[in-house]
């Protein structure tokens, strides 16, 4: 479903003073309420970047989503409308990383919440390079009108993409509910999108040999299997913030990484 529907994730627990020790001098008592003060306004500020975090989580979504029937429909007019939509993201990764720089400032966050503040800054520069990569694919589509389809390798393209959007998502809600195992899971997929990669590869290689008349199409295809491979290496680099935000450092292990083609010229 559309992220931006998602409930706002849980704010710091910071929150609860009750635990407070009693206050006996009126000093001590102004200081408590003047720290209280300054937690309450930090969760409200970051309250505020995350739901634009959700917001430009939903439009990456879509963009992808978009991208995706614009090139299996060839259709011009949903591509363009990626494109222009791709603005929209940009926009948004900026204001977050102006608020975040704002609330730094003000609240000097400390500790897990200062931790908090940096991965949305990450996960949002992470979510506009998958919005990039959409924008791509969709300029490419249009490229491929009027070519000759080549059903196989668009079809392991097609469920390529689908493996990623399901990441996002996942990763989405998993950033929603701070819960570092789904994230975890997601992160281990990455995996998967490497191997179809790799056999999406030798799949457009064959085509290629088989008929010379293949190749131009074949190489746009190529193109677009290489930006969603990125996007998944995105994708589990905002899985891995989540995993930091949640528990305070980065997955020691390495990511489990398919050999990626050697060929691909990037």
């Amino acid at each position: 479903g559309n992220w931006s529907n998602r409930a706002t994730p849980a704010t710091s627990s910071l929150t609860q003073v009750t635990n407070a020790p009693k206050a006996t001098l009126p000093d001590e008592l102004d200081k408590i309420m003047q720290e209280q003060h300054i937690v309450t306004a930090f969760d409200r500020d970051l309250e505020a970047i995350q739901s634009n975090i959700m917001k430009m989580g939903g439009l990456v979504e879509a963009a992808m989503t978009g991208s995706a029937t614009a090139l299996d429909d060839r259709d011009v007019d949903l591509a363009e409308q990626v494109r222009a939509d791709d603005k929209k993201i940009d926009a948004l990764e900026v204001l977050i990383n102006e608020d975040c720089a704002r609330l730094i400032a003000l609240r000097a966050p400390m500790a897990s919440d200062l931790r908090t503040v940096l991965s949305v800054m990450k996960i949002a520069g992470a979510l506009e390079r998958v919005g990039d990569y959409a924008k791509n694919l969709a300029k490419r589509s249009v490229l491929l009108l009027g070519s000759t389809r080549i059903d196989g390798a668009e079809g392991s393209l097609l469920r390529m993409i689908k493996e990623v959007e399901s990441m996002l998502g996942d990763v989405l809600n998993a950033y929603v509910a701070g819960d570092s195992d789904l994230a975890e899971t997601v992160r281990l997929r990455d995996h998967t999108v490497d191997q179809m990669y790799n056999g999406l590869f030798r799949e457009i290689l064959t085509h290629m040999m088989e008929d010379p008349r293949n190749i131009s199409t074949c190489m746009h295809l190529h193109f677009i299997a290489k930006n969603v491979e990125r996007m998944g290496d995105h994708v589990t680099n905002i899985a891995e913030q989540v995993i930091y935000a949640v528990n305070g450092e980065l997955p020691e292990d390495p990511r489990p990484k398919g050999n990626i083609a050697v060929a691909d010229g990037q």
